[in-house]
C-alpha cells in the first residue's frame, strides 16, 4: 500500500489562502500536514514563492519543529511518552510491547501505512502515566494488556473500529 496521493489543487488552495503573509507560515504548514498527512518536500518551493521566502527558510521551519514531517506517516500515529513520570510508571514496557505488537522500531511506519511509532519527551499527561497517544486520542494508566486492547481497536477495519475506539477513549478517561 502507498501513502495517499497529493491533492495539488487542495494544496495550492491552502497556499493561496496564506499568500504573502510570512507570519502565517506555521499555520499553513499545519494545514498542509493535516490535509496530506505530511508536508510533501515538493511543496516547499511553491510555499516559499507564495510567502516571499527562500525555500531554505521554509525547510528550516519544517525541520526545526518536531511536529512537522517530510515523510508520509501511517493512518495512526502512536506516540509513547518517555517523560519522567511515565518512565517511573513503566513506559519502557509499554514501548517494548508496542514495538513487538506492531513489528516497528521508533520512527518507523508500517509498510501498509497503517501505523507510525514515535516516542516523545512528554505528552503532558503525567497524572495518567504511563501514557501514549494515537493521533489526537490520549490513553493513560497503561499496562501491556491495555496496550494490546487499544492496538486491536485500531487494527480493525475503519467502519467497525469507530464505535469501539470511542469506547476505548472512554476507558482512558
Amino acid at each position: 500500500m502507498e501513502p495517499k496521493p497529493i491533492d495539488w489543487n487542495q494544496l495550492y488552495s491552502l497556499i493561496d489562502k496564506h499568500r504573502e503573509r510570512k507570519w502565517a507560515l506555521i499555520p499553513l504548514l499545519q494545514e498542509i500536514q493535516d490535509a496530506c498527512g505530511y508536508i510533501p518536500p515538493e511543496s516547499i518551493e511553491p510555499i516559499a514563492r507564495a510567502m516571499n521566502m527562500f525555500p531554505t527558510q521554509v525547510q528550516g521551519v519544517i525541520t526545526f519543529y518536531s511536529g512537522f514531517s517530510l515523510k508520509p506517516k501511517g493512518r495512526y500515529v502512536l506516540r509513547v511518552c518517555r517523560g519522567t513520570a511515565c518512565h517511573v510508571k513503566g513506559s519502557r514496557s509499554i514501548l517494548r510491547m508496542t514495538k513487538k505488537e506492531l513489528n516497528l522500531e521508533e520512527g518507523e511506519t508500517s509498510p501498509d501505512y497503517q501505523f507510525t511509532l514515535e516516542t516523545v519527551a512528554c505528552l503532558g499527561a503525567c497524572f495518567l502515566a504511563p501514557t501514549m497517544m494515537v493521533n489526537r486520542n490520549y490513553y493513560g494508566k497503561l499496562s501491556p494488556p491495555k496496550v494490546n486492547s487499544i492496538l486491536e481497536q485500531y487494527r480493525k477495519p475503519k467502519e467497525a473500529a469507530g464505535t469501539e475506539r470511542a469506547d476505548a477513549d472512554k476507558e482512558a478517561d
